[in-house]
């Protein structure tokens, strides 16, 4: 009988791997579906796009199409989605064209499909991403939002379906890595302690703003908030680097990917090389870490592949190059946000899935000109306070309800602190 692991499938003692995978990669116009085709192309013989999905950068999808020749190609909707056949006719694709938020589970939970590229931003790539848990399939996770919103109720969905889960956020991807074999296919068989490690690292480079004078961000600008040093990334999870809060969603998602429950069991350490991409402290005194240069194709190549490794096409770290590698405590009054996600993980429920919708809206406004950077905190505390009491976690349902009450009472907020 097989016997499904989180990374892979095993059956009488060897591993099965399928001779050409055929992948759906949801969110391929962003950074990380850009780098995953990337990597497909460099193993033609290894992989097959099922399907590619965007939402408004049709040019760019339609050039994806005629390279990868998917199946299918998913947009949000109908215009885009004729706007999109029109341009995939123009240059003679055989692609055909669907749109909405079904179509995107469909294309996730298709019985072709091997493996899933969860990559949309935000709260709309959770269905889709849950979908595929609850089909079986392999998913290869960079959407922080399915874990924050949803952590129980996925994991949940992992398990019994037996699907295998790949973290590939950079961070998650090392942990996983550094961990037991035998933890990190299956961390709810047991726990951390149990598999002799003391605790999680997770190491942040503490985005642009790291070493600005507190009273510095209340200027600073959406453009120098996207300048991150040393990642190249899209415009929202930029500002999220720029202000931890990335790093928060972090640590709310490394509690449900490694069964950390405690309140000791993760901790953020600042390293601004990003060069160690997490570590693992195990009970003897040991630390192991995972380095390796700044590039998202390490941990994707490492989550298509798994439990191989295969060409990624990343440059070798140059160790004398990089000279030397600093660590320090995260500044937690200049930068509250990781506090405020430390705290919504400790209040359980659907805090952490309030915090993220709040922070989206205000991310949003900043982006849009509308809020100060400093008033991203203070506007994810207000609606904390005023929607955690009101909310429950007991479905999905009741989750996606919390996420729209936080989503209303953060657009209020917005209105009722214009921008002066």
């Amino acid at each position: 009988m097989a016997q499904v692991f989180f990374g892979q499938i095993k059956a009488q003692g060897h591993i099965i791997m399928s001779s050409l995978q055929k992948i759906t990669i949801l969110g391929s116009t962003g950074s990380i579906g850009v780098n995953t085709l990337d990597v497909i192309a460099r193993h033609p013989e290894r992989y097959q796009v099922f399907a590619l999905t965007g939402a408004s950068q049709l040019e760019k999808l339609a050039q994806q199409c005629v390279q990868f020749k998917p199946r299918f190609a998913v947009v949000l909707d109908a215009a885009s989605a004729q706007t999109l056949a029109a341009l995939l006719k123009e240059r003679g694709s055989a692609t055909e064209v669907l749109w909405g938020v079904s179509a995107l589970s469909d294309v996730a939970t298709a019985a072709d499909v091997d493996a899933v590229m969860a990559a949309i931003v935000g709260a709309a790539g959770m269905q889709p991403t849950l979908d595929a848990a609850r089909a079986g399939k392999r998913i290869l996770l960079a959407n922080k939002e399915t874990l924050v919103l949803a952590g129980s109720l996925f994991m949940d969905a992992v398990r019994e379906s037996g699907a295998a889960l790949l973290p590939i956020d950079s961070e998650h991807n090392a942990i996983f890595q550094v961990l037991p074999g035998a933890y990190r296919e299956n961390p709810y068989a047991s726990c951390l302690q149990d598999a002799g490690v003391k605790r999680i690292l997770l190491t942040a480079s503490g985005g642009p703003f790291r070493t600005m004078a507190h009273e510095a961000l209340h200027h600073v600008s959406p453009e120098q908030a996207c300048k991150h040093p040393n990642w190249s990334m899209g415009r929202k999870i930029s500002v999220d680097s720029a202000s931890l809060m990335n790093k928060g969603l972090e640590v709310i998602e490394a509690r449900w990917l490694f069964n950390a429950p405690e309140k000791n069991d993760i901790s953020v350490v600042v390293h601004p090389q990003s060069v160690v991409h997490s570590m693992v402290e195990y009970m003897d005194g040991s630390v192991l870490a995972q380095l390796g240069n700044p590039d998202m194709r390490t941990p994707i190549a490492y989550g298509m592949a798994y439990p191989e490794r295969i060409d990624a096409g990343v440059k070798s770290l140059d160790f004398f190059s990089v000279g030397r590698l600093d660590f320090e405590a995260p500044d937690l009054q200049r930068f509250p946000c990781l506090q405020l996600a430390f705290d919504a993980l400790a209040a359980g429920s659907a805090a952490p899935a309030i915090l993220n919708a709040a922070n989206e809206v205000a991310v949003e406004g900043f982006l849009n000109n509308a809020l100060r950077f400093t008033d991203i905190p203070r506007l994810i505390e207000a609606v904390l306070g005023q929607c955690t009491h009101r909310a429950s976690a007991e479905s999905l349902e009741a989750l996606l309800s919390a996420d729209e009450m936080a989503r209303a009472a953060a657009r209020q907020w917005l209105q009722s602190h214009p921008l002066c």
